[in-house]
């Protein structure tokens, strides 16, 4: 990042290629919109550009890069409260126009040969722990995929969310047992976890 507050464009592409798939990653969760993932992790770089002059190299820069992100999730979550916005990814999907994903799918399943059970049991799962993660609070949302997908330490996620590590670690515990009580039903019974914020 020193690199790029000197005006290194080359750095600053590698810093986009590092951090990239692991932002849009986290911006899949903790965005308002799983569709504007990438457009909040190009808004995140272009912060990071925009502030480059001010960087001082005192914590690591992925917290630095999470702070931001988180800002600009937040953000985003505002505004798409204040409005809604009506695009062609809105449009409910027939069988006659499959979507990509549809058609990665189905790709992915002619060319793997796999059982469409096993597939199905793995979609029904990842929908199931995803419905449930959102189910959280932003806030635990945010703490919960530092945490586990970015493998910040307590010190590292605090600095990121402006908290104290025993704030996160409270956080992190709320969130573990929000999951545990929205995925009980289905691992009991298999009844499917409802949407809404825990």
């Amino acid at each position: 990042m020193l690199r790029v507050r000197d005006d290194d464009a080359g750095a600053f592409e590698e810093l986009v290629r590092r951090y990239e798939a692991r932002l849009v990653r986290l911006m899949h969760t903790i965005g308002p919109s799983h569709d504007l993932a990438e457009d909040l992790t190009q808004e995140t770089f272009l912060r990071v550009y925009r502030a480059r002059k001010r960087y001082e190299a005192g914590a690591k820069f992925s917290t630095w890069l999470f702070t931001i992100a988180g800002n600009v999730a937040r953000n985003s979550s505002r505004s798409a409260s204040r409005r809604r916005e009506v695009n062609e990814v809105d449009v409910p999907r027939g069988f006659e126009t499959p979507s990509n994903a549809q058609m990665l799918a189905s790709t992915a399943l002619d060319a793997s040969g796999l059982m469409p059970n096993r597939l199905a049991e793995g979609d029904e799962r990842a929908k199931i722990v995803r419905t449930a993660v959102l189910s959280l609070s932003e806030r635990q949302r945010m703490a919960l995929m530092l945490s586990r997908f970015e493998n910040m330490s307590y010190a590292e996620i605090a600095e990121s969310m402006e908290l104290s590590p025993k704030a996160v670690k409270s956080l992190l515990s709320r969130a573990r047992v929000n999951l545990k009580e929205a995925l009980q039903p289905y691992i009991e019974s298999g009844v499917l976890p409802k949407e809404g914020r825990v």
